[in-house]
């Protein structure tokens, strides 16, 4: 199984950078996990066609909140993966998403804008970084988690 993820798009609506990641990187993909702080539930309008699982932010508005949960976890190929976007000072964050959600084999995540692709005691850690806000990274990246024999992530550096 192939799946996109994507996080921190900070957008009010649909996007034409949405767009080209639908038609590109995810053009192939099985699923789409959204990791949080969408802004606008439309975001997820762009990814039209693939099922798309999602969870709100800590700058999510309400009208977000009341349609996305805060996390989820998912069987996806017999792997267990969890959902949950971050809160607070990024240090340890993902020992705190540990704590929230329990055993996993993958935490996807996002928060810091910072793409992360590690394993860890057996337990992929992965945040795609944020598709669309520069605030914080240098560049704009999302990310595809391949299942299988094995769970393992890619982070896709975006082009301007």
């Amino acid at each position: 199984m192939k799946i996109g993820v994507i996080s921190d798009t900070h957008l009010s609506g649909h996007d034409a950078r949405l767009k080209r990641l639908a038609d590109g990187p995810f053009r192939d993909v099985d699923f789409i996990l959204h990791a949080g702080d969408l802004v606008d539930i439309s975001v997820l309008d762009s990814f039209e066609g693939k099922e798309v699982r999602a969870v709100y932010g800590n700058m999510d508005p309400l009208s977000v909140r009341t349609v996305l949960p805060d996390r989820l976890i998912l069987e996806l190929d017999g792997y267990r993966i969890g959902l949950m976007h971050g809160w607070g000072m990024p240090f340890n964050l993902e020992q705190k998403l540990l704590k929230e959600l329990g055993h996993v084999d993958c935490l996807v995540y996002g928060h810091s804008h910072k793409p992360a692709n590690r394993t860890k005691n057996g337990i992929l850690f992965f945040n795609p970084g944020s598709a669309t806000d520069k605030r914080f990274a240098a560049f704009n990246t999302v990310g595809i988690i391949e299942t299988g024999s094995r769970i393992e992530g890619k982070i896709i550096k975006l082009r301007d």
